[in-house]
């Protein structure tokens, strides 16, 4: 056989071979396309669509198969970090849509409904600043029936603090805020979290900081001047603002004169501040009266405590210390 003939077969047997697989891909195609078609989701929209004619739905066909696909997915839904929908937390959706006077199948990306939760919660979440308090304060879930139910010794606190809330909601921000006295462990942070969650989600933003710990980083701050003018900013700007456990921290002058003072100087007849703590108001003045450089200076305590007690609403919250229990 010369060399003509047998690159004459081989290409013939390379037509075969190609002719072969164009029939087994379109003989597979047809079969796919059958099955779409009887499936119960493309006879759904055909019903509600009857102006769709078989050539503008074959012209969708990637479409459709992406619309069946995503919704057997969404009926079996292994949660949002799961999905395996090709745009993760969203689905896709078709419309038909008059184009060039013929209707034609149109496919939108919608997020679905776990997305739109996830959504919600991080914008709450980067509405909310923390300084040193315990983040699971802020992530948990709420349920205003267990924290209603949780101590009855509690409750009236609790009603003090819903209260308030609805009352910000319906008639808007105002000056004064609350101060939440009670035993060490009685729920005083995860109530003022639960404010902070709930008033997030109507739009304001807040802080909440741990005062011990904070007293000790501001010493730091010194040496970053511009991270302590941004940090002392945003305390004066912030729509809600929550001292945690104030009267704990070991306080020197520079710190109550000139970082608290000139906080709260700015935010009185404007903007609410919270407190948690276990001082009564009289005991944190003598507690503000008193630095670890200076000793008793009880004018300075008075001048602070003139704007901390006539901006705020006290809430007793009594019952069981909590702490260390599940």
């Amino acid at each position: 056989m010369g060399a003509g003939e047998g690159e004459c077969d081989m290409e013939s047997l390379g037509e075969l071979l190609s002719q072969m697989k164009s029939s087994q891909l379109r003989q597979r195609s047809e079969e796919l396309a059958a099955r779409l078609m009887n499936d119960p989701l493309v006879w759904e929209l055909r019903s509600s669509h009857p102006e769709l004619e078989q050539q503008q739905l074959m012209r969708g066909m990637a479409k459709l198969y992406q619309y069946v696909n995503d919704r057997r997915h969404c009926e079996n839904c292994p949660g949002l970090a799961n999905c395996p929908n090709d745009f993760p937390g969203h689905y896709t959706k078709l419309a038909v849509e008059q184009l060039g006077g013929k209707p034609e199948l149109v496919d939108l990306q919608v997020p679905c409904g776990k997305q739109l939760q996830y959504e919600r919660e991080l914008s709450v979440k980067k509405r909310i600043h923390s300084f040193y308090v315990d983040e699971r304060a802020l992530e948990e879930g709420y349920s205003e029936v267990e924290i209603m139910s949780k101590d009855s010794l509690r409750a009236p606190a609790v009603a003090q603090v819903f209260r308030y809330i609805n009352e910000i909601r319906e008639q808007g921000l105002k000056p004064r805020g609350l101060y939440l006295e009670g035993h060490f462990g009685t729920g005083k942070t995860f109530l003022m979290c639960y404010l902070l969650h709930e008033l997030a989600k109507e739009g304001y933003s807040g802080a909440i900081v741990y005062m011990p710990e904070f007293v000790e980083e501001l010493k730091s701050m010194l040496q970053d001047s511009d991270k302590l003018r941004e940090t002392v900013e945003m305390m004066k700007q912030v729509d809600l603002l929550i001292f945690d456990d104030i009267g704990a921290e070991n306080l020197n002058p520079w710190v109550r004169d000139h970082v608290l003072g000139s906080i709260l100087n700015y935010r009185m007849n404007r903007k609410p501040t919270f407190y948690t703590s276990n001082y009564s108001l009289n005991a944190l003045e003598k507690h503000l009266s008193f630095t670890s450089k200076d000793g008793e200076e009880a004018h300075k305590g008075q001048r602070l405590m003139d704007r901390i007690a006539p901006f705020v609403e006290v809430v007793q919250v009594r019952g069981t210390n909590k702490r260390g229990r599940s």
